[in-house]
């Protein structure tokens, strides 16, 4: 008998500030995190996963929840398990060094690279968060130039979105 997999739960957060909001879950934490008008992506990055995909509001419920105190600036650090086992184990060490960044404060790509012992591949690292796909939790958006300007955000309307979570944080902007 074949066992069986468990499945991708996904569902909705919507009306934030920043618009509507689809995430996924599996078992082991959050999965993913898009916004709406990108549900092709959303989609197609799911697929990759090569999982059962099941719609489940209760499933979504606490991340949605954390998610929306967050954007009602109700939160400042997320408690929600994250599953990291979809990422290569350089795309991990690299997110997780994004992930403990604290809400309201920065790091350019080449501090990342210096926290996890690879000084040179602060490109690498910038190339990790361009494809990270839990954006707003996992917080590249607090990820700058080393010139401190914004750089890169894939996210809702852009830089202009990168630079509205900054401003929600209090994060000091050049």
């Amino acid at each position: 008998m074949k066992p069986s997999v468990s499945p991708i739960y996904t569902g909705e957060l919507n009306g934030t500030p920043l618009g509507d909001l689809r995430l996924a879950a599996s078992d082991f934490g959050l999965v993913a995190v898009e916004w709406a008008d990108s549900q092709p992506a959303f989609d197609s990055y799911l697929q990759r996963l090569k999982r059962p995909i099941e719609s489940n509001t209760k499933r979504i419920a606490p991340y949605a929840k954390e998610l929306r105190e967050y954007l009602n600036c109700k939160r400042t650090a997320f408690t929600i398990p994250i599953d990291w086992s979809g990422f290569t184990p350089f795309q991990c060490e690299a997110l997780q060094a994004v992930f403990r960044i604290p809400c309201g404060e920065t790091r350019t790509y080449i501090d990342i690279a210096r926290e996890i012992n690879r000084p040179n591949a602060y490109r690498a690292v910038g190339a990790a968060n361009a494809m990270n796909p839990m954006p707003l939790v996992i917080p590249c958006h607090r990820v700058i130039g080393t010139d401190g300007k914004l750089h890169g955000y894939g996210g809702g309307e852009g830089l202009p979105t990168k630079e509205w979570l900054l401003r929600l944080e209090g994060a000091v902007m050049a």
